[in-house]
């Protein structure tokens, strides 16, 4: 990591103008030699300068060590010349895993804490799409590279997360080769050939119907899973919604280089956007994970136990049952995690 790391802030549509500042704030207050940029994206970017991500925006995010993103408010029916900033951000900078733990919630039976790595750059959201008659097709891509990097990564956050928990690492590799017998069977091919090199790591397989099953019924027997983009997506959100909901739920962006993005997930909630009562703690559990990617692992700790305890005794945002707003419990966040 660079002596004076740059982290670009993209805030984004919605709440994200508001939790972003307030990731920014703590990851300060932790970490003061950091070098905080902030640029423009997401849809209101589009509409005022008819491009979602500039090009002054990504390259500085290509010079950022790393990058803190907000929320977009992509257009449902779709929208000419606009691209979601983030899946190209994701293309351009080559971040091919999609990390999302999920922990439940202080008190809260069954325990768990899980991580889901989802392989960010093909399958279903490769963007390959054509008409046919009466209708379209989407092409689902798989290949063996991509196959065989996201399970490295997925081994080794097994490895890394064991050796925080003190237990034996375990994968779980989820996939849907028993139909798609060609492209899911390359998937689940690559990913044990990959994790046969890590023999201190358990691993397993499910079909991703069963894994979602196993998820409902008794998450705390996964610790990380390892799966394709669009059965990643779905996987992660049941998981956030086990854990308290997608208003806890933060995710990182990495690839190969040291360059990551991270995000809250809860996207950017325009019925609340405004009002100052935004939970920041998808985006400071955000800050948790980039804290980590750098190996600031005593910063990392303590902003994590932060959030535990402010999750336990309060103050909380009315999405968890209290009047306390967003620069509220940010400030509690902050003190506790400061000391």
């Amino acid at each position: 990591m660079n002596p004076e790391p740059t982290v670009l802030l993209l805030p984004g549509d919605g709440v994200g103008q508001e939790v972003i500042p307030a990731a920014a704030e703590v990851l300060i207050a932790l970490l003061p030699h950091v070098r905080l940029q902030q640029a423009e994206a997401g849809w209101a970017c589009f509409q005022k300068h008819g491009s979602a991500l500039p090009p002054q925006t990504l390259a500085l995010a290509r010079e950022a060590d790393a990058i803190l993103f907000g929320a977009t408010q992509s257009p449902m029916g779709g929208a000419p010349g606009y691209s979601s900033p983030i899946l190209t951000l994701r293309k351009e900078l080559d971040l091919f895993a999609n990390l999302r733990p999920a922990r439940s919630l202080p008190g809260l039976s069954p325990r768990f804490d899980l991580l889901i790595v989802r392989e960010n750059s093909e399958g279903l959201y490769s963007g390959r799409e054509r008409p046919i008659e009466d209708g379209f097709v989407a092409e689902r891509i798989v290949t063996a590279r991509a196959s065989r990097r996201i399970a490295r990564v997925a081994c080794e956050q097994a490895l890394r997360l064991a050796t925080r928990s003190g237990r034996r690492p375990h994968l779980t590799i989820v996939h849907k080769a028993n139909v798609l017998k060609r492209s899911d069977g390359l998937f689940r091919e690559q990913c044990l050939a990959v994790a046969a090199a890590y023999p201190d790591i358990r691993v397993d397989e499910l079909l991703v119907d069963t894994a979602a099953m196993w998820l409902a019924r008794d998450p705390g027997r996964f610790q990380v899973i390892v799966t394709s983009n669009l059965f990643g997506d779905i996987l992660s959100d049941l998981a956030a919604g086990l854990a308290g909901g997608l208003g806890l739920a933060p995710s990182a962006n990495i690839g190969d280089a040291q360059s990551a993005l991270f995000e809250p997930v809860h996207g950017s909630a325009p019925d609340i956007a405004g009002r100052g009562v935004a939970n920041p703690l998808a985006a400071l559990r955000s800050v948790v994970m980039l804290l980590r990617h750098w190996q600031r692992d005593a910063e990392a700790a303590n902003l994590e136990a932060a959030i535990e305890r402010v999750l336990r005794e309060g103050p909380h945002t009315p999405d968890l049952g209290g009047d306390a707003t967003t620069e509220q419990v940010t400030h509690a966040v902050k003190t506790l995690a400061l000391g």
